[in-house]
């Protein structure tokens, strides 16, 4: 039985396979005109009638963070990302449940043709309302549905022809580099984001003392090195685990990796990562060695000579 002393919401779920402005144009009608206390948008780690997505999960994630964070009602959430396979719809209703009254499930016209095949469709069609975000005059079979209202928008809703064609015209200018990118087969991420994403999965995890140097004009392995503090043997393991597991579902590698209790480093190629117990680093001085190094190579070249 559901409480409906919980707080009203409606979940907007998808690839976001890139997000555009057919997709905001939802969330912010959503969050406008349906009687919510708040709107859950829920990319997918990976679509159950899809084989594979353009972009890695944790950059349509933060692709969503830039677009729709600002957005008063609305909050994007990792839940299925983090659920790290294929999750039906039902399975997420069943879980914000949990804490919310999910009254509302948004989908575009497109996915009436293949309602019927979702998982638990008829537990979904008894317990909530469906709201489906279509262009004026198009024609909809909505038959098999209980309840249901309409959400006109005017912006085309499918990623499709944005991925086939590498139409930027859809798409915030917020996120149009970085689309490009994808779309062009380059990496998702400069070196500086995804540095500022390590930095963000070490800090998340109280990692300590975290602490980057620059090598790109000097004589090194990797452009950049980071440096961070563990609390003690057990979370340099968990450090290590976290951030192993985050920085694949960014589209990065680790080449090479070890890892003990006092000291774990990893090799991204262009990046290495050291997290260390304080007594190690302070017996290794990375950082006193890392910085010589670079204050040498500025003098190499301001040497006149």
């Amino acid at each position: 039985m559901v409480n409906h002393n919980k707080p009203t919401v409606a979940i907007f779920g998808g690839s976001f396979d890139p997000p555009h402005k057919g997709h905001q144009q939802i969330v912010e009608k959503a969050a406008e005109v349906l009687e919510i206390e708040k709107l859950l948008v829920v990319p997918a780690y990976l679509n159950p009638f899809k084989t594979s997505t353009l972009a890695d999960a944790s950059l349509r994630l933060s692709w969503c963070h830039t677009l729709f964070d600002g957005i008063k009602k609305v909050e994007v959430t990792a839940y299925e990302i983090n659920e790290g396979k294929s999750t039906a719809t039902s399975q997420s209703v069943k879980h914000f449940n949990q804490t919310y009254h999910v009254k509302y499930l948004i989908v575009g016209s497109d996915n009436l043709a293949t309602l019927t095949q979702w998982h638990e469709f008829e537990w979904l069609n008894e317990h909530i309302i469906w709201v489906i975000a279509t262009r004026e005059n198009t024609h909809l079979e909505t038959k098999m549905l209980t309840n249901w209202i309409l959400l006109p928008i005017d912006v085309p809703i499918s990623s499709t022809q944005i991925r086939e064609k590498k139409d930027l015209q859809l798409i915030d200018k917020k996120i149009e580099k970085s689309v490009k990118n994808i779309l062009e087969g380059q990496h998702p991420m400069t070196i500086e984001e995804r540095i500022a994403n390590i930095v963000k999965l070490l800090d998340e995890k109280k990692a300590e003392e975290i602490e980057v140097f620059n090598l790109d004009k000097a004589d090194y392995i990797a452009k950049r090195v980071v440096i961070a503090n563990s609390l003690n043997g057990k979370h340099t393991l968990a450090l290590f685990d976290h951030l192993k597991k985050e920085i694949k579902l960014q589209g990065d590698t680790m080449i090479a990796s070890d890892a003990t209790d006092e000291w774990a480093v990893a090799d991204l190629g262009d990046i290495l990562i050291h997290i260390m117990i304080p007594e190690y680093r302070q017996r290794y001085s990375l950082e006193v060695f890392l910085s010589e190094l670079v204050e040498s190579q500025k003098n190499r070249n301001s040497d006149p000579a």
